[in-house]
């Protein structure tokens, strides 16, 4: 149990803390966090219901799915900057943390695709400033096209950097 936690703990380290920036990059290391600890499954699982008639199965059943948002929720927590941690300490289930967090930054997310669409369109290539800057600059861009899942035609980014070069340097 102890080796368990200490591997638990080690891998919490190493997941950078979610500072409202990269919500999708952060949100898939948060749940495979989760589904290593074994308690993903709250996040789309209803609470098991239970009343005067219920077996004691069913009753721990609904105590570890509690016990398991608990956890759920104080590690996705855990996993935000304190700025962050202060805004969303309040909300009650880890399900209902988890979807605001989602309507909140993937919508975000869909503008700065925006951003990025545009952000590539307009860049231009200078003479002032080295090819390789330049070229490194146009590979980080189109890196974050991967990271949002938008894809572009091979043969249409080519065209593009081209027609990004200056009138000099497309020969």
């Amino acid at each position: 149990m102890a080796e368990s936690v200490k591997d638990m703990t080690s891998n919490f380290n190493k997941l950078n803390k979610f500072d409202g920036s990269d919500f999708h990059r952060w949100q898939k290391k948060m749940h495979f966090l989760l589904t290593t600890l074994k308690v993903v499954y709250v996040l789309s699982t209803p609470i098991p219901e239970v009343d005067e008639n219920s077996t004691l199965e069913q009753v721990r059943r609904r105590n570890k799915w509690e016990n398991d948002n608990y956890i759920c929720r104080g590690d996705i927590l855990n996993g935000m900057s304190d700025s962050l941690f202060d805004i969303y300490q309040h909300v009650g289930s880890a399900t209902e943390l988890w979807n605001d967090l989602e309507s909140k930054y993937i919508a975000e997310d869909a503008s700065s695709k925006k951003f990025l669409v545009s952000d590539f369109n307009n860049y231009k290539m200078v003479y002032s400033r080295s090819i390789m800057e330049q070229y490194n600059e146009l590979v980080r861009i189109l890196g974050q096209f991967t990271q949002h899942n938008m894809n572009m035609d091979e043969s249409i980014t080519v065209s593009s950097v081209i027609d990004k070069l200056p009138s000099s340097w497309k020969d």
